[in-house]
């Protein structure tokens, strides 16, 4: 039940790694499952008499073809490995675990690290292993890469790379120059993007296991979060990293507008405007001197304070609608003209709670980005379904209504369900202290800060599934069962800082 297309992006690849680290497959495990299959395949093809050379840089590409160097060794081929580079600057652990296992083998591998284009020899083999880059390349090759490369072209060997010819770029396919002509490359899990626009960058392509459980696809993890992760850079102003409108609040609930605007300022967001009736607004820029409130004349959204937000629109990159609305009549009259107001200006919109009520009444397909996140009854009310069963199960109900609709749906539960109508994705973070009211409030906030960054709807969604439950399990971890929405409010920037760091 994979998620992805057939080709992947590398950033797709490292959060799919991420992933299956978390479901407890270690990225060294990977690695010795990846030097296996090289190793076997090559073993598949030439007798144990013929000579391998092995190619390694310093990065984990290398620490894959040190690790095919052991493999191979230890099935009785000669082999020797060339490491371009020195030693000493293999940062990678992987990798320089299984360095430092080819070096003590000096009676099986010979060794020979070259740290200038000069020493590099002609190679005499039957098949070289291209080890030297991987994915990592943008532009063209540089000394002494370029000139290992010709090095590697020029031998009369049977070629095999790793992942990636050498000198390839891995997303778009483009060659500057040189790159390794390869008889056989084995790539990782699946092919990457670049072969799709250059299917001729290799001879032979063998999309090769490296144990990656097909989970760590559809089960929603760190790796997601990472991979929409931007870094700011030091020329940043306000204004660059999103802004958000959340309409909500009635005369009964200024929380629930709060939690999520609050929630979306602790992702990261520049400015987050709440829209909330007057009854509520005092109460709403109390929680915080960050909050920017929009007071809308009376107890709850009318058509008639509509109006109010039209300059607001045009300057938000998101659209928030729902937490705390309440269902009066006219406010599900205002929530259907607020909507087309959003499609108009095609802003991406995440509807909540009593905006997807609201929503429910009249649901068409919308004209703009939009992810509704609602309960089990919740979607009941808006699809006139239930979703039962197995996690699986509602996974194709999901998926069904989703197609219908035209948009993302997040379905809340102990496991939650998200679906664009094409893909379907499940996340296991949370736990039952998290039926506290208030938590799924926080859940939108984080939801549409990610569409205030422009963000993908169906990813946005994922990585917010998994911030928001994994907030409430570090909470649980600390406190039990006793938090309050705003105790994940506090531990977002900790899950999100562990996730963009690898700590998870």
């Amino acid at each position: 039940m994979p998620i992805l297309d057939e080709y992947i992006t590398v950033k797709e690849m490292v959060a799919i790694e991420m992933n299956s680290e978390y479901l407890g497959v270690s990225t060294q495990l990977m690695m010795e499952n990846a030097g296996r299959g090289i190793a076997n395949e090559i073993a598949k093809r030439f007798p144990k008499t013929s000579k391998i050379v092995s190619v390694s840089g310093l990065t984990g590409n290398g620490g894959d073809a040190f690790t095919a160097a052991r493999h191979l060794a230890a099935m009785g081929y000669p082999v020797e490995s060339l490491v371009l580079g020195d030693p000493k600057n293999i940062t990678l652990d992987n990798s320089r675990v299984n360095y430092n296992a080819v070096a003590h083998m000096q009676d099986s591998i010979k060794l020979t690290p070259i740290k200038d284009s000069s020493l590099i020899p002609d190679i005499k083999a039957e098949v070289i292993i291209d080890g030297l880059i991987g994915t990592s390349l943008h532009g063209p090759l540089r000394p002494p890469f370029l000139q290992m490369v010709q090095a590697i072209n020029k031998a009369a060997a049977y070629k095999v790379s790793i992942d990636i010819p050498t000198g390839m770029e891995a997303d778009t396919g483009k060659i500057y120059g040189e790159a390794v002509k390869a008889d056989l490359t084995l790539t990782f899990h699946k092919p990457k993007l670049g072969y799709k626009h250059n299917p001729k960058a290799t001879k032979e392509l063998i999309p090769t296991s490296i144990g990656i459980p097909p989970e760590a696809e559809y089960y929603i993890g760190p790796g997601d979060v990472w991979m929409l992760h931007q870094y700011r850079q030091p020329d940043s102003h306000k204004g660059m990293w999103g802004t958000l409108l959340m309409v909500g609040g009635s005369e009964t609930y200024s929380g629930a507008p709060t939690l999520t605007s609050l929630a979306a300022y602790r992702m990261g967001l520049d400015l987050v405007y709440t829209a909330v009736p007057e009854t509520a607004a005092t109460a709403v820029a109390s929680a915080s001197p960050s909050m920017i409130t929009i007071k809308l004349k009376g107890e709850r959204l009318t058509p008639d304070n509509i109006k109010q937000l039209e300059k607001t629109l045009d300057k938000v990159s998101a659209v928030a609608i729902g937490p705390g609305l309440g269902v009066a009549p006219e406010t599900v009259d205002a929530v259907s003209k607020l909507v087309e107001m959003v499609e108009k200006r095609k802003l991406p919109l995440v509807l909540d709670a009593d905006g997807l009520k609201a929503y429910a009444e009249n649901p068409t397909k919308l004209k703009t980005p939009a992810v509704f996140t609602p309960h089990s009854r919740e979607f009941k009310l808006l699809t006139e379904k239930k979703a039962e069963g197995t996690h699986l199960e509602k996974g194709l109900t999901v998926e069904k209504e989703a197609k219908r609709l035209g948009s993302v749906i997040l379905l809340k539960g102990s496991v939650d369900v998200v679906s664009d109508g094409k893909y379907t994705r499940y996340n296991w973070s949370g736990n039952p202290g998290m039926t506290v009211g208030g938590t799924g409030d926080v859940l939108t906030g984080i939801v549409g800060a990610y569409l205030a960054q422009g963000a993908d709807p169906f990813y946005a969604a994922g990585a917010a599934a998994f911030i928001n439950g994994r907030a409430g399990d570090l909470v649980k971890d600390e406190r039990g069962y006793h938090l309050l929405p705003e105790d994940l409010i506090e531990k977002i920037p900790a899950v999100v800082e562990d996730c963009i760091s690898h700590r998870v």
